[in-house]
């Protein structure tokens, strides 16, 4: 960090480069070394000049408010993008940005009133701004103008078509609203590998008619055309596509295009075919299932209960049967008729047969 000549006053700023690279930058951005306007660096910066740069800046948030809302009463058709404070706090320069011309001579002498600071109006672009506010772009990095890029140059639609690319406007511009600067990155790549095509190749006569040219691949040197009424895409090569063109100036129509076949690649995925799966799976467990909601469940040994017997209730095991119908069970589980002593011999002599199991089913 070190101190270096200000407006009436000092500044403070990071040394990035040093010995003959300083040099070659210069020669690069058309700067004089010899100009005597450089501003001279003064020393390395103290424990006191980055405090009170450190002060300065932190009033930098406070300033933007209240600056949008001086030029909002006065009713300007601006937009303030940005305050820098100069390290002694002397100067402040305003970043704006607006579509026309404004007339800010009434605004400087409020914010030089409410500030007590020198004021310089600077007008900046919409690329300016995203350079100063930054961001992510759509490659999923951060932006260039905010990292790396110092100079913008000027980018139009032709680059976009020169490359193949759609002219999509949500796809080609930016953060800042404007086209991609990285739109200029490989264009010179392009416009070499396109020397080589043949120029006025648009349409192609053949005997189905007029062939139009729809694209052209530079990585794998092919031009695509399409046939009227047809929505098929023929792939021709570079030497077809002079041949036919020779022909067409001799007024001779050939027969067909005689497109290539283009392989993409990728190995091709082995479709199975149809599986019939119906006789492989057994249904015998869910029609068990449906029998059993229909007709009820089957006692221990199979048998369904009687038309006229009742259903014992779950809480019910084990307790005779109410009423002149029923009786008990014997050991083999017969079930008895009488008045309710249909026991076996072996319920007389004091032994107490099992309780009977409990029966579920639908009752009539």
């Amino acid at each position: 960090m070190v101190s270096v000549e200000g407006i009436s006053g000092f500044d403070v700023g990071e040394v990035s480069m040093t010995g003959e690279m300083v040099r070659l930058q210069m020669k690069k951005k058309d700067v004089d070394e010899r100009n005597p306007e450089i501003k001279k660096v003064l020393r390395r910066s103290t424990d006191k000049d980055l405090e009170i740069m450190q002060q300065n800046k932190s009033r930098e948030r406070d300033a933007l408010t209240r600056s949008r809302a001086i030029a909002r009463q006065l009713k300007l058709e601006l937009k303030m993008s940005e305050v820098e404070i100069q390290a002694d706090g002397r100067k402040a320069t305003f970043f704006y940005i607006a579509d026309d011309r404004v007339d800010f001579r009434e605004l400087i002498k409020l914010y030089a009133g409410e500030f007590r600071l020198k004021v310089e109006m600077r007008q900046i672009g919409a690329r300016q701004e995203a350079a100063k506010v930054g961001g992510i772009g759509s490659c999923g990095r951060e932006l260039c103008c905010s990292t790396w890029l110092s100079d913008f140059r000027s980018v139009n639609t032709t680059a976009a078509r020169y490359q193949n690319l759609s002219i999509n406007q949500s796809k080609l511009s930016g953060q800042c609203g404007r086209l991609k600067c990285c739109l200029n990155y490989e264009l010179d790549t392009y416009l070499d590998a396109l020397q080589n095509f043949p120029e006025n190749a648009e349409t192609l006569q053949v005997a189905k008619g007029t062939a139009i040219l729809i694209k052209k691949d530079i990585f794998k040197n092919l031009m695509w055309y399409v046939l009227p009424d047809s929505n098929k895409q023929y792939p021709l090569t570079i030497e077809r596509v002079r041949k036919i063109r020779q022909s067409n100036l001799q007024n001779v129509v050939p027969d067909n295009l005689e497109p290539v076949e283009v392989s993409t690649g990728k190995p091709k995925e082995d479709e199975s075919g149809f599986v019939d799966l119906v006789g492989q799976i057994s249904l015998k467990t869910l029609e068990k299932a449906d029998r059993k909601k229909k007709h009820g469940q089957h006692n221990k040994h199979g048998q369904r209960p009687a038309p006229g017997q009742q259903q014992q209730q779950p809480g019910q095991a084990g307790k005779p049967p109410v009423g002149g119908q029923g009786g008990g069970q014997q050991g083999g589980g017969q079930q008895g008729r009488g008045n309710g002593q249909g026991g076996s011999g072996k319920e007389k002599e004091g032994k107490t047969p099992p309780p009977p199991p409990p029966q579920r089913g639908r009752r009539r």
